[in-house]
């Protein structure tokens, strides 16, 4: 059994400036009595004899091997992985940022909550929206948030037949998936030819039954919804609302603005759009944004500031709750501010600009090249989507083998198959970070492999050849991770694995 361990001197608080906290450390603790039950010792430990040189040369060779966004571009469209500024780590990793506990009294984190205050007002500015949540984990928190927003918001008025979210076939999976554990029926509707939604199954789709629709936009083939105002308009006239998926922000960043649009609702990737880091399942931040009319249903508390203190307001008596424990990511939201307030109004709009006019310069780069198609319009905004189905027809050559041969030029590869309604997809988006040199090197490894699927398809098809493991069983590694030393020596021993 586990005894309690009882401290020799309690623990002491200093309050010294606002925002500040001090601490006295007790005594080292002694004599605890932690008595482990027999039957969960391990009996054998067999662990690896290493020398420190050892150790180190093994995880300095892991980092090596591994790809991120400070080796090169990362080219994952409407994942934009855009470079992570040092200077939001150093802020980040500051004492007064990582020590601060979410218990503490109000007078001793003003200036925690001033952050947080002054990101908000930063976010409700560039997106036209008049109050935000900074709770949601990420995107797909921030999807659920608005539209259990949007569903209080209808409850709230004794709208409960309103039963229904639109979602356009390009839409990001999380939106239907967000919308359906909101407890909402999910109607899809079609794209035009152009890769917009379309307007006349828009006005079918809609009813007394409408809750709301859920866009991007730019949407998912990076191209503009020219139609929004006419979307906003048949949506509201419906007694709906409009939900902004936030994901592709960088594509109209400091030209447009979502709530000018007719969005009631927006979210926010915080680790997309304004550099913090992101991948892996985390650390993510999808601050909620809201027009008049839904703040009473944002999740509680919300900052606000009387003039001389910042304090947490629980006073929201019809909120949906909290989506999130305490008050978000809160190192997350230090690195977005560090990020806005070093690039500026002006540079915020040059970082819509840049990231719009490589994704474009990518895209007549690689246009005409044989086995590569580009479906719908053909300006594009952040991110530009290529079909490689004419190869696959031509040569066997899909997808997937373009991607996995990129890897041996050095390159990570796209998003690819997504969105779904471009067969044999490559999504690009480059984001503003990225030179002419990388672009002019990406397009060249691409119409590369476009000259060895036409003459030398079974080289493309069994990439990659140049990476520390081979091309894998997807499958199997699904099914069957190497997740300990001790799983590789005993496959690596049985001769099941050749790296």
């Amino acid at each position: 059994m586990f005894r309690q361990a009882k401290w020799e001197e309690p623990l002491v608080f200093e309050l010294s400036k606002p925002g500040r906290i001090g601490f006295t450390l007790p005594s080292p603790i002694e004599d605890i009595d932690i008595q482990i039950p027999q039957h969960l010792k391990r009996k054998n430990l067999e662990l690896p004899e290493l020398s420190e040189p050892e150790v180190v040369r093994h995880y300095t060779r892991l980092s090596q091997m591994n790809y991120g966004v400070d080796n090169g571009m990362y080219p994952l469209g409407s994942c934009t992985m855009k470079y992570n500024p040092k200077i939001n780590e150093e802020l980040a990793n500051h004492p007064e940022v990582a020590f601060i506990h979410p218990y503490q009294d109000e007078r001793t984190v003003q200036g925690a909550l001033q952050i947080m205050w002054e990101l908000e007002q930063w976010l409700k500015e560039i997106v036209g929206m008049d109050r935000f949540t900074l709770q949601p984990a990420a995107g797909a928190n921030g999807e659920f948030t608005g539209v259990m927003i949007i569903r209080a918001y209808h409850l709230d008025r004794g709208e409960t037949q309103r039963n229904e979210i639109i979602v356009p076939d390009s839409a990001h999976g999380t939106n239907p998936a967000s919308a359906a554990m909101a407890g909402f029926k999910v109607v899809e509707i079609p794209s035009n030819e152009q890769g917009m939604v379309d307007i006349a199954a828009l006005e079918n789709a809609v009813s007394e039954k409408t809750a709301g629709i859920m866009l991007t936009n730019p949407n998912t083939l990076g191209i503009f919804e020219e139609d929004i105002l006419e979307i906003a308009k048949i949506v509201h006239d419906a007694g709906g609302l409009l939900y902004y998926d936030g994901a592709n922000l960088n594509g109209i960043l400091g030209k447009a603005r979502p709530g000018d649009m007719g969005f009631d609702v927006v979210h926010i990737n915080l680790h997309k759009t304004f550099s913090t880091p992101h991948g892996g399942g985390g650390p993510g931040s999808g601050p909620v944004g809201v027009k008049k009319h839904l703040i009473d249903y944002l999740p509680v508390p919300l900052v606000e500031f009387d003039g001389k203190r910042y304090y947490l307001n629980y006073d929201l008596p019809k909120s949906i709750g909290k989506v999130k424990e305490f008050y978000g990511n809160f190192a997350v939201l230090v690195r977005a501010l560090t990020y806005l307030k070093m690039m500026g109004r002006d540079g915020l709009r040059e970082v819509g600009e840049v990231a719009v006019l490589n994704a474009n310069y990518l895209a007549q780069k690689l246009k005409g090249t044989k086995g590569y198609e580009l479906p719908h319009k053909e300006l594009r905004k952040h991110e530009v989507v290529f079909s490689a189905e004419p190869m696959k027809r031509d040569t066997g050559v899909k997808t997937l083998d373009v991607a996995k041969r990129l890897l041996d030029f050095g390159l990570h590869a796209p998003t690819i198959y997504f969105p779904l309604i471009v067969h044999e997809a490559l999504m690009i988006e480059p984001t503003e970070t990225v030179t002419k040199e990388d672009l002019d090197a990406y397009v060249e490894a691409l119409k590369q492999i476009s000259k060895e699927a036409y003459t030398n398809p079974e080289l493309v098809k069994s990439a990659p050849h140049n990476t520390t493991v081979r091309r894998l069983d997807d499958v199997l590694a699904a099914k069957r991770p190497i997740i300990t030393w001790r799983m590789y020596k005993e496959l690596k021993e049985k001769e099941e694995i050749d790296y």
